[in-house]
Order: C-alpha cells, then structure tokens, then sequence
C-alpha cells in the first residue's frame, strides 16, 4: 500500500479507503490510485475491470496573476484556446485571474478551484496562506503544480518554470558584457519580492556580480508590482536620484513602463535595459534599441509540460516523467523570431 501511495501521491489512508470501497475519496483521486495498484500489480480481483479506471478529461484550472503582465496575459489566452492541444493529455483546462500580490485571495481561489477541479496549476506566492492551501488540497488528494514562480515547504506535485537564480545570474553575466569592466551603477526592478522567482533573479545578479563583476554596484532595489504604469514611477524617480544609471533589470512584467520613461529622459541609448518575458511591447524595444535583451521562455512548452505532468499523475507514473527541465532563451534584436 506504501507503494501504491507513492506512485499515486497520495497517502496510505486514502489507498486503504479505495481499494475497500469506503467512500470520501474524489473520483480523480479513485482513478488515480487505482491506476496505480494495477500498474504494481496489486489491484483486487474484484475491482478489476472498475468504472474509476475509464478515462475521461482530467478537469484542470490555471490560476494567474490579474494586472497588466503581458507575458502572463498571453499565456492565460493561450490556455483558454488550448482545448485541441490538450485533448492529447486527456485533460481540459480552463483559467480564472486573481488579483495579484494578494496571498489571502489566492488561498481561497486555490481552494475553490481545488474543490470543483481534479488538478490546479498556478503562480505560487511565497506565504503561509497559500501553502497551508496547498497542503490541504494535497491531504485532499488535489494534485497541484506551481508555474513560473515556485513555492517552499509545500506538497506541490512539481513546478514548472525556469531556474530562476540561473535566469539572473544571466541577467547579471549580460549586464556585465554590455557595460564592460568598469564601475558601474545599476537598479533592479521587480514585480513583487513575494513571488520566489522575482526573490531568485535578484540572489542571481547580485551572486553574478559579486562573483564576476564587483565593479558594477546594485544602487536600489525596486518593487513595480508588474504593472507599466508604477514601473514608469520607479523608473523616473530612479533616474532623479542617480543621473548617472548605467542599467536597468526588470525582473518581473511591464517593461513597457520602463522603457517609456528611459524615452522620456531621452537615456533609452544610454541606459542598458535587460527584462524577461517576449510581449509585443519588449519586441518593440528591442528592435529601436530601448532593450539590449530579454530572457524568456517558451509558453507553449510550459503548458504541455504542465498537461503531461498531469496526465503522468493519472495515470499513475512519476510526476515529471518525460519532462525536459524548462530552458530560458536571449533575444536580442539580431535574432528576434
């Protein structure tokens, strides 16, 4: 039973309660652990061929941060008109936006949509309330995957998304080969510090710089909240406060923000500008020269791999199986697609 438990990720408890037909256990989670003792060869005769075993689409709701992150906003219109592209997984999905940077909130949302779907896939908050909601969707049996931003000490089936310190270490190897070996002065400009990857990128440049680059100096650490329009504010009062800013990291959404005040200033030539996440927006920066880079990473990938973990959980295999760790990819003007 331990075995099947395992593979099932679930508890013993719950396998005792299936494989005696006691009730209180979701009908995603029977399938999943019974798919699991027939796989190690330990379902009982009698429940074997059972009804919980035919495969029917494992209903699955995304949840991501509301607000004016492009990135974001094109990956929750791609899940929402996914429907041919996930058929294959045997799972069907749908999205609902939750205000963002409000940890309370998206506790609730997490346990609302964990009550109505059989998996939840979301942007994780680095805070008690949410992880005391996924443990609770766990001890239900609700397999949850975080995407993009990770979160610690919680039974979450796998994340999804970049190594962020990595993505900042080469934020901050990027930033270091464009300004050159000279003294330097830089800013960081994050969504929110409560996302772990926003937390991640930053340990990362300033882990690069330390290591590779202790000429160029972080003068200030700022929060835009993922939104153009505080980005813009930060931005302006930045450039006030230190008229000789050599670089700009945007770790999180809104570069847009970032770049029309660079503009404005007329520093958008002198200022090296480095972000994440290929919009529309950051596109455009790039070609007139307001960016020298974005680091991003592939949306379409991330849902399939988010499909497949689920569907490796149905049916009763390890969660990441057949899942290629996420790659970040640099653009620069030169090989935009």
């Amino acid at each position: 039973m331990a075995d099947v438990a395992r593979r099932a990720g679930v508890s013993t408890a719950t396998v005792d309660r299936v494989l005696n037909r006691r009730p209180g256990v979701r009908p995603a989670t029977v399938a999943r652990v019974l798919q699991a003792a027939e796989a190690l060869s330990y379902l009982p005769p009698d429940l074997a061929p059972h009804p919980a075993l035919a495969q029917r689409p494992m209903r699955l709701v995304f949840l991501l941060p509301a607000g004016g992150n492009r990135f974001l906003a094109l990956l929750g219109k791609m899940i929402a008109e996914a429907e041919a592209l996930l058929a294959p997984f045997g799972v069907a999905a749908r999205v609902e936006q939750v205000r963002s940077f409000d940890p309370a909130l998206l506790a609730r949302h997490l346990l609302r949509a964990g009550a109505e779907a059989d998996g939840v896939a979301f942007m994780a908050i680095e805070h008690p309330a949410v992880r005391e909601a996924v443990n609770q969707l766990a001890a239900r049996g609700v397999p949850v995957v975080t995407l993009i931003s990770d979160i610690g000490h919680a039974p979450r089936a796998a994340y999804i998304g970049l190594d962020n310190r990595a993505a900042g270490r080469l934020a901050g190897y990027l930033m270091a080969r464009f300004l050159g070996r000279r003294p330097a002065k830089v800013a960081v400009i994050a969504g929110s510090l409560s996302y772990r990857a926003h937390q991640e990128r930053e340990m990362g440049v300033l882990q690069l710089f330390d290591e590779q680059a202790p000429e160029i100096r972080i003068v200030a650490v700022r929060e835009g909240h993922d939104e153009p329009a505080q980005n813009y504010r930060q931005t302006r009062m930045l450039l006030a406060g230190h008229p000789d800013l050599d670089g700009i990291y945007s770790v999180g959404g809104g570069a847009e923000g970032i770049g029309r005040a660079l503009r404005e200033a007329r520093r958008d030539q002198a200022v090296v500008f480095i972000g994440h996440g290929l919009t529309p927006e950051c596109r455009a920066m790039l070609i007139d020269g307001t960016m020298e880079a974005v680091i991003t990473q592939n949306p379409r990938a991330a849902l399939l791999d988010c499909a497949r973990v689920f569907a490796n959980l149905r049916a009763g295999r390890a969660a990441l199986q057949d899942v290629e760790p996420a790659r970040s990819e640099v653009l620069f003007r030169e090989n935009l697609p």
